[in-house]
Parts: C-alpha cells; sequence; structure tokens
C-alpha cells in the first residue's frame, strides 16, 4: 500500500490532477443529484466531455469573454479621437513657436535709418522787425499768434541732427551772387551765420523738400535779391558727395502763417524764404525750384 503523501509533498501537476478529479466528482454528484429529483434525464456524452475538458482546462476557463462590437467600435471612435486631439495640439504648439520666433524677429531686428519727418512750424522762419538806423533788430514775435508762442519756444529746442555726407553744406544762386554756407537749423541765432535749413526737411538731391531760408536786410543780407529771380535760374547745393542743380519753377508771396509752403513734396525740391517786402518785413516771399533732370 502506498504511503500517504502530506499535501506540501505534492508536485504542481498532482496537486492539479487532484483539485481535476475533485471537481469532476463534484460535477458526477451534481449531476445525479438532479436526475434522482426528475430535474435531469439524461446528459448527452459529447456534452459531458465537453463540460469536463471545460473543467480540466485551466485556460479555456479563464478565457475572458468576447467584447460585444458596439463596444469596439466606440472605443475604435474613442482612439481616432485622441489621435486627432494629439496632432491639434502639435499645430497649436508649432504655430505659437512661429509666431514667437517672428515677435522676437521683430523685436530685435536692428533699427534701420528714416528722414526726420518735417516739423510742423508755427509760423514762417527768419521774421523780424525792420532794423533801425544803427542796424539793430529782433525776432518779431507780433507775428506770431498769442496762444501758439508757447509751441514756437519749445521747437526752438530741437536739437540740430548728426552731420552727414549727404547734408547740405553750401548753397550757390548765380543769378543774385549768393555764394553762402547753409547751416542746420532756421532760428534766430542760426540765421545770423548764413542760410538755414529747416531741421527735418530733405537732404539735396533726395525726394522731399530742402526748406533754405536767410534774412533780406540784417546778418549778411544773403537773400536780399531773392525777388528778382525768375523760372529757369539755377540754385545749386552742395553736400560733401556732389552737388545738385534746381531750377526755379516760380515765386509767391504769402503771409507769415503759411506754413504749408514747407511741407514735404513727392519730387526733389527747394523752397527759398526771406523776409518781404525789404526793410517793412510784415510777409514772405518764396521761391520753389525742382531738381534738374
Amino acid at each position: 500500500m502506498p504511503r500517504r503523501k502530506n499535501p506540501e509533498d505534492l508536485t504542481v501537476e498532482e496537486l492539479r490532477r487532484l483539485l481535476i478529479e475533485k471537481r469532476r466528482g463534484a460535477r458526477r454528484d451534481r449531476i445525479e443529484h438532479f436526475r434522482q429529483t426528475g430535474r435531469v434525464v439524461a446528459v448527452a456524452p459529447d456534452l459531458a466531455a465537453d463540460a469536463a475538458q471545460t473543467a480540466d482546462s485551466p485556460l479555456e476557463a479563464a478565457a475572458p469573454p468576447e467584447v460585444p462590437r458596439a463596444r469596439r467600435l466606440g472605443d475604435r471612435l474613442l482612439l481616432a479621437v485622441e489621435v486627432v486631439a494629439v496632432i491639434a495640439l502639435i499645430g497649436i504648439i508649432l504655430s505659437g513657436m512661429g509666431i514667437l520666433r517672428d515677435m522676437n524677429e521683430i523685436a530685435f531686428a536692428p533699427a534701420t535709418a528714416e528722414p526726420t519727418p518735417l516739423i510742423t512750424a508755427v509760423v514762417l522762419p527768419g521774421g523780424h522787425t525792420p532794423p533801425d538806423a544803427q542796424g539793430n533788430t529782433r525776432p518779431n514775435d507780433a507775428e506770431i499768434p498769442e496762444h501758439l508762442r508757447p509751441m514756437v519756444q519749445s521747437l526752438g529746442n530741437i536739437a540740430v541732427p548728426t552731420p552727414g555726407p549727404e547734408q547740405a553744406i553750401r548753397i550757390s544762386i548765380p543769378a543774385i551772387r549768393v555764394n553762402m554756407p547753409i547751416v542746420q537749423g532756421d532760428g534766430w541765432e542760426q540765421l545770423k551765420k548764413g542760410v538755414g535749413q529747416h531741421i527735418g526737411s530733405a537732404n539735396p538731391g533726395q525726394n522731399g523738400n530742402v526748406v533754405l531760408s536767410a534774412h533780406n536786410d540784417v546778418y549778411g543780407r544773403l537773400f536780399r535779391f531773392l525777388d528778382k529771380l525768375v523760372p529757369g535760374d539755377q540754385v545749386i547745393l552742395y553736400s560733401q558727395q556732389r552737388q545738385y542743380i534746381y531750377v526755379v519753377t516760380g515765386t509767391v508771396i504769402v503771409e507769415p502763417t503759411q506754413v504749408e509752403v514747407m511741407a514735404p513734396t513727392p519730387d526733389p525740391t527747394v523752397t527759398l524764404i526771406t523776409c518781404y517786402p525789404y526793410l517793412v518785413n510784415t510777409q514772405r516771399i518764396v521761391v520753389f525750384a525742382k531738381l534738374q533732370n
């Protein structure tokens, strides 16, 4: 008679067989009980074998139930939505990086030099009282509207631009024998030194209006005979690089407040301004000239 083994001495295979036999015995007892109570008449051999095989096979017994088709379709739809959402998120991130890069390029782009805009004047430059017997004169504040005088004072503090090679340095008008230096600025002190260029007006040869002023009866009387110029006369401007020849196109007499004659122009032009009439100085005479092609 074989020696009885303790459960801990059994191998895995032996334990498995014992478990299968126990299940089979329990199944036979249930079937017999059902037969005796009239609940089961007979069990087909093939079904009994299948049942026994199912009970004997742990892999088949543990097989997961089949997932319904509707659930599989729902899972696939959710997966597709997740993929689309991830792609959209990546697109948003890439777009944001592109916008950030463009903003950085704009913020750190080197500044480009642009012409200084024309400073709006309240009255035309050069206004002064007629000189007395000793030749003394002063700025004519009476021609400036009282409420605009603080603005005139602020315009007098505009910084003079740094000299450059394209800046006007000399003017020549052969018809009235003018050959004088050009200084930047057309305030009271600048016009004591020569012909003054309005700060912010164009450089010679450039598209725009080169606005130049000088006195006609004091401080050298540089534009004394400006009223003698006629269409066709030459106005020659010099820079450090070259000379530019302009041709007179016309002359007008205006009030001191008609500052529109100083406005920028689409073509290269020169505007010459001085007081008028001679020794009266209640108006301005303005001569226009265009660059010779």
